[in-house]
């Protein structure tokens, strides 16, 4: 273990907050799983306590792993992984999958280990670092539209619209954060509007073309358009009963909550251990426990901002913006969809919800980011030992 610390590089401050909030996760997605225990018929909680840990080790295994690896690197990796994620964005696609009724080709099934895997996650790590990638080359330099269209917004184009047939909110949330990041990136403001009102269109398109033809893709359009009317009418949809639970949950919470493992929600709120899980934790942890998981999120993003501000490399600077900004971009979403200041999307609350994916996804991102630090710390070391004077008078002598 002591090896383990002594090999851990980047800022101590977002290993810190990772962990906290890893930590936190445990009881509430342990009290939040119980419902699904006993619904599925095993009345084993202990279980999912285990299988959320498992993926928690995992996902820190994996943000270790990426976090020694020079993001130099990430350049060129991007280059090679774009093409294999478009090539799994389209297996996932055809391989169409049911779930109760509704389409759930988000995921693809890995037979060897016998578990899914949700590739749109993945494929959003990999596109901002492209998009990072393709920006630092073009910083401060003069270039034209035409120029951008096949090695920057082709690539984006298609990994978005094999992701929008089965999962709106997430090719949304990467279109909207490729917009930011392009934007931070000096990209020009007046062909960042055309690519904007491009992509309105082509979603209006796109649910003309899902309305005309509805076999093509059973339920999501449906699904999409009754979130959206449900937000905005207050209509009665499966959306506004889990909008109305989580409600309760927060209101039943109060300012001290109902105390860990008491949540009566759990038992009515659909995906109360994922989507949900901020009402279940406002519910057992009160206010104070949802003011405190906002300020770990907001102490995340001041992190990210200082260790891309400390960044020597344009590279640098947007990559740690481009894979950063998304965690805490999600995370309010999720809080947002709870208290129903956001339509219902299906997003999960970094490092606290169940499910792999999406753990191992965000501990593959702030890898990356700590990637980025640790090259500055090493550097700063680096340049402390040749400044030493005893380093000085033992090269002399």
């Amino acid at each position: 273990m002591e090896a383990v610390f002594n090999n851990i590089k980047g800022d101590r401050l977002i290993w810190a907050i990772a962990a906290l909030l890893a930590i936190f996760s445990f009881l509430p997605v342990y009290s939040a799983a119980s419902n699904l225990a006993y619904v599925g018929g095993s009345g084993n909680t202990f279980s999912f306590f285990v299988k959320h840990f498992m993926h928690l080790f995992l996902g820190f295994s994996i943000m270790f792993g990426i976090h020694r690896i020079p993001y130099r690197y990430f350049r060129g990796l991007s280059m090679v992984m774009m093409p294999i994620i478009l090539i799994l964005l389209i297996v996932t696609m055809l391989q169409g999958t049911t779930i109760d009724g509704a389409n759930a080709s988000r995921w693809i099934q890995i037979p060897i280990v016998g578990m899914s895997f949700q590739t749109s996650t993945l494929a959003s790590v990999v596109l901002m670092v492209y998009v990072a990638r393709y920006l630092s080359k073009i910083k401060d330099k003069k270039v034209a539209f035409k120029e951008t269209i096949l090695p920057l917004w082709t690539p984006v184009f298609f990994v978005l619209i094999l992701i929008l047939p089965a999962n709106l909110s997430t090719a949304a949330i990467m279109f909207v954060m490729i917009i930011i990041l392009a934007f931070i990136g000096g990209y020009p403001s007046r062909y960042l509007l055309a690519i904007l009102v491009s992509g309105i269109a082509a979603l209006a398109l796109f649910i003309l073309i899902a309305k005309a033809f509805p076999e093509a893709m059973p339920n999501r359009i449906d699904t999409w358009m009754s979130r959206i009317e449900s937000f905005s009418n207050g209509e009665d949809t499966e959306a506004d009963y889990q909008i109305e639970k989580a409600k309760i949950a927060i209101a039943s919470g109060g300012v001290k909550g109902v105390g860990p493992g008491k949540s009566v929600q759990k038992n009515f709120l659909p995906q109360s251990s994922s989507d949900f899980i901020f009402a279940i934790i406002v519910e057992e942890y009160g206010l104070i426990g949802g003011m405190f998981l906002l300020i770990l999120y907001s102490w995340l993003l001041f992190r990210i901002v200082i260790v891309s501000q400390k960044s020597d490399t344009i590279f640098g600077k947007l990559l740690v913006l481009g894979v950063g900004l998304p965690i805490v971009f999600q995370a309010l979403i999720n809080m947002a969809v709870a208290v129903e200041l956001f339509p219902v999307t299906g997003q999960t609350l970094p490092l606290i919800s169940s499910g792999g994916t999406s753990i191992w996804m965000t501990c593959m991102a702030i890898g990356i980011i700590l990637s980025v630090s640790a090259k500055r710390e090493a550097d700063k070391n680096q340049v402390n030992e040749e400044d030493n004077p005893l380093e000085i008078l033992s090269e002399t002598l």
